[in-house]
């Protein structure tokens, strides 16, 4: 990220110290404290527009999990692009005590009008296509660590092409019974105001700090201690 960009970001009232992670404060009752928990995706799992500080280090701040954060700005679910999901999943220790695996629904694959594909057929994944490298994503997660595998969206923005992946996410949920982050079609998310929503967004892909925090992390706080923590 060359230096013009970076000052921009910095300007925005978003990215304030206010916000920061250093800043937060830790919820000593956290039920997932303790829990790791992997996370795979591309820019908006690594924060580009807020300084590398994404929902994952919030998470780690307030509720105390273990965070294995892979996260790569640019890159794709499909394989056809280098430095892919699937590539780079294939590098983490196999052997990681995993609570949950959380997966990113890319939206570089739409800006970059990858082809969605078919659902497949006796554990044939096209994986440069998006539902077949979802499906593949979602195998080996299961079989490598044995844990519950969540997939999340973004929030709402114009593109037809994201819009029908997160309808067949759906589809693959129903297939392989994942449970689904949906920022996407949540309603309080889809209502937001546009004060807040400046706010909180660097551009219609990317949240800022006070965007992590305020608006999406407490979307993963109430799902992960609903599906991670027992009673």
């Amino acid at each position: 990220m060359d230096d013009e960009i970076m000052e921009m970001l910095r300007k925005l009232p978003g990215n304030g110290e206010q916000y920061d992670v250093s800043n937060v404060q830790a919820d000593e009752n956290s039920k997932l404290r303790g829990k790791t928990i992997i996370f795979l995706g591309s820019s908006v799992t690594f924060g580009a527009a807020s300084f590398e500080q994404s929902f994952v280090e919030y998470l780690q701040a307030i509720a105390g999990i273990i965070p294995i954060k892979e996260a790569v700005s640019g890159t794709t679910l499909v394989t056809s692009e280098e430095n892919n999901y699937i590539e780079r999943m294939h590098t983490l220790p196999k052997d990681i005590k995993a609570d949950a695996f959380i997966c990113q629904l890319s939206t570089n694959d739409a800006s970059k009008d990858k082809p969605l594909g078919q659902l497949s057929r006796n554990g044939q994944y096209d994986t440069e296509t998006i539902t077949g490298a979802m499906e593949y994503i979602i195998a080996y997660a299961k079989q490598t660590w044995n844990c519950p595998v969540y997939f999340y969206t973004g929030t709402k923005y114009d593109s037809p092409l994201y819009a029908s992946m997160v309808q067949r996410l759906y589809e693959i949920k129903n297939k392989w019974n994942i449970d689904i982050i949906d920022l996407w079609n949540d309603e309080e998310m889809c209502t937001v105001s546009p004060k807040d929503y400046a706010l909180y967004m660097a551009d219609p892909r990317h949240p800022v700090k006070a965007g992590y925090l305020k608006w999406w992390t407490p979307k993963f706080l109430s799902f992960l201690n609903e599906h991670l923590v027992s009673d």
